[in-house]
């Protein structure tokens, strides 16, 4: 007797078009950030800081980049060494420190961007710009887990 073969449904084929488009934008940032000697997730670490003048503690930065905290400390110490980050002790609790950018850290980000500006037109630049709009709305939509404090939730409608 033999059992009915089952087709994977659209959910299916769409979760690998995303593993697919996942893949080649990574593999295009590890390119990018290895003209300045940098993974793509320090190069991230680089991009966040801005947005919070008193730095970013490492559960801050493990759910920005969506990685745990304990592997924030390699991060941080490869980019301290480099003279990028530094460590600013918390007043609320002396055991915590935030990550901030040193004037050096601040500046790599702001070298980076007009190369990657083309590279991201020429990627992106083929389709509508409202399509673009969009693109988070439709990814939530797939109802993918969410890291929400580290802990996955169902995202989407």
């Amino acid at each position: 007797m033999r059992l009915p073969v089952s087709r994977p449904g659209p959910r299916y084929e769409a979760l690998l078009e995303l593993l697919r488009v996942a893949e080649a934008l990574w593999e295009a940032s590890r390119a990018f950030s290895a003209r300045w000697g940098l993974s793509p997730s320090q190069v991230n670490v680089l991009n966040l800081p801005p947005a919070a003048p008193d730095g970013l503690s490492r559960s801050d930065l493990g759910r920005a980049l969506i990685m745990h905290r304990s592997n924030v400390t390699g991060l941080v110490d490869r980019l301290e060494d480099r003279g990028l980050v530094a460590r600013k002790g918390s007043a609320a609790d002396r055991r915590a420190w935030r990550v901030v950018l040193t004037p050096r850290g601040g500046r790599l980000p702001r070298q980076a961007l007009p190369p990657l500006s083309p590279g991201g037109r020429n990627g992106l630049g083929r389709s509508p710009a409202e399509a673009h709009a969009g693109v988070g709305g439709s990814v939530a939509g797939v109802g993918l887990p969410r890291r929400t404090n580290g802990v996955g939730t169902r995202g989407g409608p």
